[in-house]
């Protein structure tokens, strides 16, 4: 009976996906449409941030026992604090009407990756051991952009103290490490592969 209940979990997060993904492409399709692809890019990052940030708003959201009303009241002290478009207000109460707040995390992530499409934007994880400057991270998504003939390179700096200094650029598939850690790492490698040629 359990492979029958996983492949019924595979369905439901395959049709999960779908929706999401639907709605992205609608909001995206309107911001194309308007004009308005940046600002409400803008916005969807800042939504996508504060879910991650701030588990209570996040829990509160996508909670059903909660009070639809009160969730509007959220979204619109929200919307007006973060200075959201119009357009972003409306849709994100249309996810609430339609009862699929609880996939606004799937939702940006779907717009993200359909804006990067579109704009032809390469998204890099940076991790690194102290927070990079802006010019570091200049210099850095220039390169990428050497690297990869992408239009525009958004990075996503992340903090990762066991990478001891340096730092760590993940992007598609790649991976360039130029991290104190990686190097120990290298060297650690190296000697083990030299020590077990000797004692062959």
């Amino acid at each position: 009976a359990r492979p029958v209940g996983r492949r019924a979990a595979v369905r439901v997060l395959a049709a999960k996906n779908e929706v999401s993904e639907s709605y992205a492409k609608a909001l995206v399709d309107l911001a194309e449409e308007k004009g308005q692809l940046e600002p409400i890019h803008a916005d969807v990052d800042a939504v996508a941030s504060l879910i991650k940030e701030n588990k209570p708003l996040a829990e509160l959201l996508a909670n059903p026992v909660v009070d639809a009303e009160k969730k509007r009241a959220v979204l619109t002290k929200l919307g007006k604090e973060a200075g959201f478009q119009t357009y972003t207000n409306n849709f994100l109460n249309l996810l609430l009407e339609k009862d699929r707040l609880n996939l606004l995390d799937e939702v940006c992530e779907c717009f993200e990756e359909a804006y990067c499409k579109l704009t032809d934007t390469q998204v890099a994880v940076v991790r690194s051991a102290v927070k990079l400057e802006q010019e570091q991270q200049f210099l850095i998504a220039k390169k990428l952009q050497e690297l990869t003939g992408s239009k525009n390179i958004k990075l996503r700096p992340m903090i990762d103290t066991s990478l001891i200094a340096g730092f760590v650029v993940e992007y598609g598939s790649s991976q360039i490490d130029l991290s104190i850690k990686g190097q120990i790492e290298k060297v650690a490698e190296q000697l083990t592969t030299e020590m077990t040629a000797r004692l062959a």
